[in-house]
């Protein structure tokens, strides 16, 4: 009688197991919680660290849903260093839940913002969120989470051009900021014309040297056409272009700062985020945000930017880790967290008058959730 063949044997128990082992992972997922189109976004393997040397995936904090919860906000918008814009409580804006929404992700959870845990795990360490506006809505969020836990002689602003810091002195710890919405290098000629240089970063990435972790946005000025465009030509190498598709242009952009990034940073020093496009609801069909109560339930269809779908392409060329912070969807639902009319102090007949803002969100709100995730990250 031949004898079994024991390595076929471990093979076989072995393949059984993790097969079992597979199933039961999947039965812990309900999929009558999962639309469709989200459901499908799992295909897609780019939503956490996605360079080519790292694509293990922990959580995918991009898919799940929104939950009230009584126990938000975890600040109010007494913060002093809020900007007027977006304290949309004291601009008079009449109602609160749009304060009270936390995300849930699907198959795993964001654990509560602490901010002595946060910094404690920045203690002698300088974060800077680069990019435009919308990332200083950022900033804003994440300096009034951490800064009710600082004596007041123990925290200060300081500001040297285009960067902006919080300082906790007790942690010797920074929270900055630096205003470069396109990252790429935009300058006025003697002819007071705007000139955007594709390929020209280095003004701008002197600052970003010697910082221990790094978060960049850049989208939304991208994206500005005819009088709302920021420059009059886009300039690569001695070429002077005077059109160029959008995203022809981003992917330049994003490139020369890919490129940089990859030539001047260690990973074992720095560590990087790129956070995706934050979503405007100033459409019509639905999605324009006055009076907004109550966050998107479903969509009939999954609309992904073109921003998003150039950025994941270039961060899948670096030789540098990124971490891309994908907001987009989860974003997508809230348009209740936009200041709309409440951007100002105004009387009701001065607010019937005044544009919606739905590109920017109203604090304490939606950026709160994008800082948990960070910190979750880190």
């Amino acid at each position: 009688m031949a004898k079994p063949n024991l390595h076929l044997l471990s093979f076989f128990f072995f393949f059984s197991t993790l097969l079992g082992l597979f199933h039961s992972t999947l039965s812990l997922i309900n999929q009558e919680d999962v639309p469709g189109w989200l459901a499908l976004e799992e295909t897609e393997d780019v939503n956490m660290v996605q360079t080519s040397r790292d694509s293990w995936k922990k959580c995918d904090f991009s898919v799940g849903k929104w939950v009230f919860d009584q126990s938000y906000p975890l600040y109010d918008s007494n913060c002093p260093y809020l900007a007027t814009a977006v304290t949309c409580q004291k601009n008079g804006r009449p109602d609160s839940d749009y304060e009270k929404w936390k995300w849930k992700p699907l198959g795993c959870s964001i654990p509560r913002f602490d901010a002595l845990k946060f910094l404690g795990k920045m203690r002698g360490k300088r974060i800077m969120l680069v990019g435009d506006s919308i990332i200083r809505n950022q900033w804003e969020s994440l300096v009034c989470l951490v800064q009710g836990v600082i004596p007041t002689d123990k925290k200060k602003v300081t500001y040297d051009g285009p960067l902006m810091s919080f300082h906790a002195m007790d942690f010797e710890t920074s929270i900055e900021f630096f205003w470069a919405p396109l990252l790429v290098e935009l300058k006025k000629e003697s002819n007071n014309k705007k000139i955007l240089h594709l390929d020209l970063i280095e003004e701008n990435a002197k600052y970003w040297k010697g910082v221990d972790i790094l978060v960049f946005d850049s989208a939304h000025w991208w994206t500005h056409s005819g009088q709302s465009s920021s420059w009059d030509y886009y300039m690569q190498g001695n070429s002077i272009i005077t059109n160029m598709n959008q995203m022809v242009a981003y992917e330049k952009g994003l490139s020369t700062w890919a490129k940089w990034v990859d030539l001047n940073l260690d990973p074992r020093k720095t560590r990087v985020v790129f956070r995706s496009m934050s979503p405007r609801h100033n459409r019509q069909n639905g999605w324009k945000c006055y009076n907004q109560r109550q966050p998107v339930k479903y969509f009939s269809h999954l609309h992904v930017p073109g921003p998003l779908v150039v950025l994941k392409g270039v961060l899948k060329r670096m030789r540098f880790p990124v971490y891309l912070q994908d907001i987009t969807t989860l974003t997508a639902f809230r348009k209740d967290g936009h200041p709309s009319v409440y951007s100002k102090a105004l009387s009701q007949e001065e607010r019937q008058k005044q544009g919606s803002d739905c590109s920017h969100w109203c604090l304490p709100g939606v950026p709160d959730i994008w800082n948990e995730m960070l910190s979750a990250w880190l």
